[in-house]
């Protein structure tokens, strides 16, 4: 996705990500993304693996298994959360997040 035109940020910024005929943006696709930037989700040529347990060959396959395992999903999603700063998905509204420091 190019962004031509912004009224809150800079103009013609790039995004990539992975839109899912009938489903959208894939959230798992971004999961896995985000992942492996942060080394939590290792890469191995076409092998996703995470703790050491091989996730999927190829990026489809692992988007499954997250989607197939929500809460290993939630976990890769929470750890990237607190590698980036912010606030982790089990945190209660209102309440202040604990971030390890």
């Amino acid at each position: 996705v190019k962004v031509v035109k912004n009224k809150v940020s800079p103009p013609f910024r790039e995004a990539f990500f992975d839109i899912l005929y009938g489903q959208g943006i894939s959230r798992q696709g971004e999961i896995i993304d985000l992942g492996v930037d942060a080394k939590i989700v290792e890469k191995a040529g076409a092998w996703y693996s995470y703790n050491g347990e091989k996730i999927g060959q190829g990026k489809d396959n692992a988007r499954e298994y997250l989607r197939e395992n929500p809460d290993i999903a939630d976990e890769i999603e929470n750890k990237v959360r607190l590698a980036l700063g912010v606030a982790p998905l089990n945190t209660v509204a209102g309440a202040p997040a604990e971030v390890e420091g």
